[in-house]
């Protein structure tokens, strides 16, 4: 069984409850609460109440985690894991109190579950310290975000000719996509703008002032529609802002490891903990955060089909150790979990 809670507030108040069986997909519940986030957050372990005892309970966040916690003391989980998606200092701002009850909770769960994970060393070693945590908190391992390499589709031997930038990620301030508008000015090439987040608006006024060539696709439900527009492109860009409290230096973000299974050459502003080991080895080139320097790094990026074709033969033979159908396996071993994923 998999429960979504919205994290965001752009993701509005649909909740969404799905049971698995036999390897497919049986049910599949929304509840709508007419709360955003953060304030239904307090309400999310009330849209799904009476679950089944389970085997294991992972946590995507600390309030899931906690939660798990409870079934456990009361008999309805047998393990329960912390896998934490993200880190960030100050959760909703500095000394508030909402940051101080959220930071209580994580502790708790970093203490008191069975498993932890961390998705790079940089988090685990922030969130140690965060919490005053030293060696005295559940077994905790290192699982870098993944992918299913084998059902996706990749750029093929020609993308160069294509000439297409893609951008994929929340629209929101922090992630570089209105750095990336003005990089695109600045280029007479194609590009393509998948996600959705409270600047959509802003982003669909600011593409069609630039034209048609630019296509702004908001938030694509379908992940599968999502990689071969990936698949279909030339470069990728991941333009994040050097904010000192963003989560992203501390994270693994996902539309990268997505970019590299595709097979793109990035360009990517030095933020996230593995930047310069992209640079060294994933066919990835670390710029300023500045609309001209994007704009150059593109353009070099396009400018030689060798150097495109072995930079996206970096990426595919970076990629292949991010493959979920080793990551999990491994991870259940190691967790003692008698379980194997369904590719």
């Amino acid at each position: 069984m998999t429960i979504f809670h919205p994290l965001a507030q752009h993701e509005g108040g649909r909740h969404v409850i799905t049971t698995y069986g036999a390897g497919k997909r049986l049910r599949v519940r929304t509840v709508h609460v007419p709360f955003r986030p953060p304030f239904s957050y307090a309400l999310d372990p009330l849209v799904a109440m009476g679950l089944p005892s389970v085997d294991v309970w992972f946590g995507f966040n600390p309030l899931a985690c906690a939660r798990g916690l409870v079934a456990r003391a009361a008999g309805r989980a047998r393990t329960v894991v912390l896998w934490s998606v993200d880190f960030t200092p100050d959760r909703f701002g500095h000394g508030r109190l909402l940051t101080r009850a959220y930071d209580r909770v994580d502790r708790l769960c970093c203490l008191h579950a069975d498993a932890r994970i961390e998705l790079s060393e940089a988090a685990r070693e922030a969130r140690d310290a965060r919490h005053d945590i030293r060696g005295d908190g559940a077994p905790t391992y290192i699982v870098p975000m993944g992918t299913w390499l084998a059902r996706l589709p990749r750029t093929a031997r020609d993308g160069f000719d294509r000439k297409r930038v893609v951008f994929l990620g929340q629209l929101v301030r922090g992630k570089g996509v209105e750095l990336l508008l003005d990089a695109l000015a600045r280029l007479d090439v194609e590009a393509e703008i998948v996600g959705g987040g409270p600047l959509e608006e802003d982003v669909r006024r600011r593409a069609a002032e630039l034209g048609d060539r630019i296509h702004v696709h908001g938030f694509v439900p379908d992940h599968r529609q999502v990689e071969h527009i990936l698949a279909g492109s030339s470069i990728a860009v991941a333009p994040y802002a050097p904010d000192e409290n963003t989560y992203t230096r501390w994270a693994d973000p996902g539309k990268l490891k997505d970019y590299l299974a595709a097979g793109l050459p990035i360009v990517l502003t030095d933020v996230p903990h593995n930047a310069e080991e992209l640079a060294q080895r994933a066919g990835a080139e670390l710029v300023e955060y500045d609309a001209a320097a994007i704009a150059d790094a593109i353009s070099r990026g396009l400018a030689s089909p060798d150097r495109w074709r072995g930079r996206r033969e970096a990426a595919l033979r970076y990629a292949q150790r991010f493959d979920w159908s080793t990551l999990l396996p491994e991870l259940l071993e190691q967790l003692g979990l008698n379980v194997m994923p369904a590719r």
